[in-house]
């Protein structure tokens, strides 16, 4: 069997498959959370803290150039050091809500499944030889 052989029979696996569609609806589930994060939670705690955006939080560890404006893309642009702790609260917090997100899926998932009722297995056909002793006694009571 040839490699290209092998690779298609791997490729076409219903778990491959499966996989790129998870990795796809991942992808585009996570840029709903990033928008639900950015647009919509990180302003409302900005709100509450006094008006944070915390995309901009950051600590200069270098020396900026004269004219760099203060903002984490500008000294970024100008390749200054920065400690950019905003951006990593922002991420943790997608993070906190997305595991939250799939939590809630997985439990209802869960508790779907467990309320399915399961069918009673069908009772086992009984053997020949029983089935004949069965008929021999049902003929003997006539």
């Amino acid at each position: 069997m040839g490699m290209m052989q092998e690779f298609k029979e791997f490729a076409v696996k219903g778990n491959v498959i499966d996989l790129a569609v998870g990795v796809i609806i991942g992808g585009a589930f996570g840029k709903i959370v990033d928008s639900m994060v950015g647009d919509l939670i990180m302003p409302l705690v900005g709100a509450i803290v006094g008006k944070l955006d915390f995309s901009n939080l950051f600590l200069l560890l270098g020396n900026a150039p004269p004219g760099t404006a203060m903002t984490l893309d500008a000294l970024k642009k100008a390749g200054v050091p920065v400690f950019a702790y905003g951006s990593f609260i922002t991420v943790a917090v997608n993070f906190a809500i997305l595991a939250f997100v799939i939590f809630l899926m997985i439990k209802q998932i869960n508790r779907l499944k467990r309320s399915e009722p399961v069918a009673a297995p069908a009772p086992a056909a009984a053997p020949e030889d029983v089935l004949l002793l069965r008929e021999i006694r049902d003929s003997l009571k006539k």
